[in-house]
């Protein structure tokens, strides 16, 4: 049966399905938010829980050039990449590389900039409002490199103080007097200062719905079967009835393009793959902060269950089979800067949604009133989904959002 029309349907609850029923639900709309799993369960769980203000460089910027020969090799840990997707998705590709040029940098660096700035914000006041501050660190994260890249380090420095965000270049000594615990493998580091990081990402999502449903939100678990103009509003299609909203937010992550193809929409979404595992922590050893081992191609953070490590960028299709060849790499080079015990459970394979630019879409369908897209926020999406949640919720309410959103328009791919 049809059900009394809510203000917005969110569909999907990870970090920025969440973050945009939260913020609707502020602005005082009655809002459902939809999804298969519970809230954090898929996307946002398995990544690092960096809150980085500095993440402003896009993956496709001009210093991929000089290190694409060696990731073309598909051996090296940071991206491994499946041939026959690339041909299939030709099209993606070159639109990704058209990217990579100096003239396309700077503006959406300085998008990524504002969207990660308000989301920044927003984590540090809903953590304490959602009780969960004891999940927060302001430890900042490390940036190290094995071999002698100070003009690396100097160079990204800049970039940094560029947009008013503080950094520490610091040599062996200091990398050792900052982490005690490591060995000392790294000759430079950048300790991004104004970074935040969580314990348990997925926890921290599972809170921000608690903080959405006692302020009266809707939290339902189902499938998503369709979606369809109704009127003045929106029919969803659910696995045991419909619903019937004003607004409709897609927030499906990887999935979202798929909701959208019957309405006509072709979303050139690529899918950043990445892996985890977990370990168990040496009690006499600690980690401190995420610490990104750039020449080894991987992260490792301190969590509630231990040492995660995090492996780099898969590119290939959604659900293709798992491959732990990255993981399997990074695991060993890890042992050999911290120590820690066997591993916690089975390895984690994520999703993460990306579109050629590097940037979410963020705004209303073109061709479809009350309709929102949310999604393509790549390998950031914890850090910017208070802000892309924050912005939809805004526009919805008819005001403009704290930042430029021009940059995130769906229109630049979508008609």
């Amino acid at each position: 049966m049809l059900e009394d029309k809510t203000d917005v349907v969110v569909l999907g609850a990870g970090i920025v399905g969440v973050s945009t029923a939260c913020a609707a639900r502020q602005r005082g709309m009655s809002v459902v938010l939809i999804d298969r799993r519970e809230p954090g369960s898929e996307t946002s769980y398995g990544n690092a829980g960096i809150i980085s203000s500095g993440s402003i460089a896009p993956f496709n910027n001009p210093s991929l050039w000089k290190v694409l020969p060696k990731y073309l090799t598909n051996r090296h840990a940071a991206l491994r990449w499946n041939p026959s997707w690339a041909v299939r998705n030709a099209g993606w590709v070159a639109r990704f590389l058209a990217d990579m040029s100096a003239s396309r940098f700077k503006p959406r660096a300085t998008a990524l900039h504002g969207l990660i700035g308000a989301s920044a914000k927003l984590h540090r006041e809903w953590i304490v409002k959602a009780e969960a501050s004891h999940r927060i660190r302001e430890t900042g994260w490390l940036r190290a490199w094995r071999g002698d890249a100070i003009s690396a380090a100097k160079q990204e420095q800049a970039l940094l103080a560029e947009y008013g965000i503080a950094s520490e270049l610091l040599d062996r000594q200091a990398i050792s007097a900052l982490e005690p615990d490591i060995l000392p493998v790294y000759k430079v580091g950048l300790l991004h200062t104004e970074t935040a990081s969580v314990d348990s990402p997925g926890a921290v999502v599972k809170a921000y719905a608690r903080m959405f449903a006692g302020a009266g939100g809707d939290i339902r678990q189902s499938e998503v079967k369709a979606i369809a103009p109704d009127g003045d509003g929106w029919r969803v299609v659910l696995t045991g009835g419909e619903m019937s909203a004003r607004h409709v937010v897609v927030a499906l992550g990887p999935w979202s393009a798929d909701i959208l193809r019957p309405l006509g929409y072709r979303v050139p979404l690529a899918f950043e793959r990445g892996y985890h595992r977990e370990f168990k922590p040496n009690p006499a050893r600690s980690l401190r902060r995420p610490v990104y081992d750039i020449d080894g191609g991987f992260i490792m953070t301190p969590m509630e269950q231990g040492i995660r490590v995090t492996s780099g960028v898969e590119l290939t299709d959604r659900d293709a089979p798992s491959s732990f060849a990255q993981l399997d790499q990074v695991v060993p080079l890890a042992r050999g800067v911290m120590e820690f015990g066997d591993a916690v459970g089975d390895p984690w394979r994520g999703a993460r949604p990306t579109l050629p630019d590097s940037l979410p879409m963020i705004g209303q369908a073109p061709r479809h009133a009350g309709l929102w897209l949310a999604f393509g926020n790549q390998h950031i999406g914890f850090t910017t989904g208070p802000a892309t949640g924050a912005a939809i919720a805004t526009m919805i309410g008819g005001a403009a959002p704290p930042y430029d959103v021009t940059p995130f328009a769906p229109g630049r791919y979508i008609s």
